[in-house]
């Protein structure tokens, strides 16, 4: 069993969400400059939404790899510093007008030809470090360049359109395209080491800090991705032409009245199992090699898992089976080493679900926007709250505070509720005695959107499910989180001794 997770708190923070001149967050100055201010803050989480290479629609949890690195995170600056760009270069690119907005396809634009360059100035094939990463990522490394080369090849389309003899991995295709696509996969692969190493000196200065890394992983994986390309057999496929004969979602609820129809394809657990859960344990090494503490994204989905027939228009139409419940845990446990996991339980929640986390001892999560509801005994109220839990003001797919407390979107009963159960006297109070409330709980970490910090409304919103087009684009102003914030979150911690 997982020992609990020390008492403390934290900022959800996406890397793409930090400032930077060119037009998405990187590892670079800003990314030192939050992790001071987080030691500054006193807190001891950062926690960071998946940091994979995103698709279409620009979702990190539907990337092309459960493994890689998202290319857009590499710091140009460094680059230069490297003197495998130069300023003159990048300053020539246009990198978007707004700086509170992601442009997703200016970034694409502008970005790869320039990462062309430091590529080809570059002698990383002779350095020791990149001998090194390549050992270290030998599962997955060579299988996603080469998916990527591929992809680039054939007009970025997704690989179920690629030519049948390479769609199916026919050896003699594999050959012909990994000796055409030589260059290209060399690429590739720098992208990634240059990612890694960028990553690792980030994540080793935020633990000099004293802070640890919260990083966040879907259970499931794009069906355009190198993982379903390259291991078709542990997902739930056609044999005939390779795609999904049933995929994931979720039923109608409070928040969907036709569910969620995500689309991606289920594991054939059995295959897995037999296979002693190799791809999830390899994911999982790579996963506690990049990160302190792990968020398994909808955790119930180890449990029981809804299937949706393919074709299906939305999620009314489906089925619950039973998933590998323990013995998954069993092989996560088995190669994470002190590697902590928070499982994001949230949803219908059944029994099993809580006995497997009695098991496992994996905090589970609370949610402060969920807690009003009119039942005193609803389980995202402060005092219901067991030690062993993960509290949030609202996690990335929810409003903003300010959004979701707004007198206007709210019944009178529960706004009702909220005065009485924190002592509001006046809106404006809201959100500070939403942070004072859940730095007084029991719960041993607490985390808040920096949208949150900074008492921002729904248009600074992450993500609304079930929506494609303005997601996954709010940016985070230079110079926007002030001495201020973090003095009246330092003070917080040390009423509530969460430090």
């Amino acid at each position: 069993m997982k020992t609990m997770l020390k008492r403390g708190a934290g900022i959800l923070m996406p890397v793409s969400s930090l400032p930077s001149p060119y037009g998405i967050g990187t590892f670079g100055k800003a990314a030192y400059e939050f992790v001071d201010f987080l030691k500054k803050a006193r807190q001891t989480y950062w926690q960071v939404l998946p940091v994979g290479p995103t698709s279409y629609g620009d979702s990190p949890y539907q990337g092309f790899s459960a493994f890689a690195g998202n290319p857009y995170f590499i710091d140009l600056d460094t680059l230069v510093e490297e003197k495998l760009l130069t300023q003159e270069e990048i300053d020539s690119c246009f990198w978007g007008n707004d700086v509170t907005q992601v442009s997703y396809d200016t970034v694409f634009y502008y970005r790869f030809p320039l990462l062309k360059k430091a590529f080809a100035r570059s002698a990383f094939r002779t350095e020791k470090a990149y001998e090194t990463f390549c050992e270290e990522s030998e599962y997955w490394l060579d299988d996603y360049a080469f998916y990527m080369a591929l992809k680039f090849r054939f007009d970025k389309k997704d690989w179920l359109t690629w030519p049948e003899e390479i769609r199916f991995r026919k050896p003699e295709a594999v050959a012909k395209y990994r000796e055409e696509l030589k260059e290209e996969i060399d690429f590739w692969k720098f992208l990634q080491y240059k990612f890694f190493e960028q990553w690792k000196r980030l994540r080793a200065y935020a633990n000099a800090a004293g802070i640890s890394i919260i990083g966040d992983i879907p259970i499931y994986v794009a069906l355009d991705s190198a993982d379903v390309w390259t291991h078709p057999e542990l997902f739930l496929l056609d044999e005939e032409n390779l795609t999904p004969l049933k995929v994931a979602g979720v039923p109608p609820d409070a928040f969907s009245e036709t569910g969620q129809l995500w689309g991606n394809p289920l594991y054939r657990w059995d295959v897995i199992e037999a296979s002693d859960f190799k791809w999830w344990k390899e994911r999982m090494k790579a996963s506690a090699r990049l990160y302190d503490v792990v968020r398994i994204d909808h955790f119930i989905g180890v449990v029981r898992y809804y299937t949706i027939p393919a074709g299906s228009k939305d999620g009314t139409v489906g089925t619950y089976e039973k998933g590998p419940g323990k013995k998954l845990t069993d092989a996560i446990d088995s190669v994470i080493g002190d590697t902590k996991i928070i499982a994001e339980d949230l949803g219908v929640v059944v029994p099993e679900v809580k006995e497997l986390l009695e098991q496992t001892g994996y905090p589970g999560m609370k949610i402060i926007e969920f807690a009003f509801s009119g039942d005193r005994f609803n389980e995202h109220l402060p005092h219901m709250y067991s030690p062993n839990s993960v509290v949030y003001g609202g996690t990335h797919d929810n409003e903003t505070l300010v959004g979701y407390f707004d007198p206007k979107a709210r019944q009178w009963w529960e706004l009702q509720y909220i005065v009485d159960y924190m002592g509001i006297s006046h809106q404006s109070e809201i959100v500070d005695r939403i942070l004072f409330t859940a730095y007084s709980s029991v719960a041993s970490v607490v985390i808040f959107q920096t949208q949150d910090i900074l008492k921002l409304d729904n248009r600074a919103r992450m993500n609304t499910p079930g929506t494609v087009g303005t997601n996954w684009r709010w940016r985070m102003k230079p110079g926007e989180l002030k001495a201020e914030h973090a003095e009246e979150l330092a003070r917080l911690v040390d009423i509530f001794g969460r430090f």
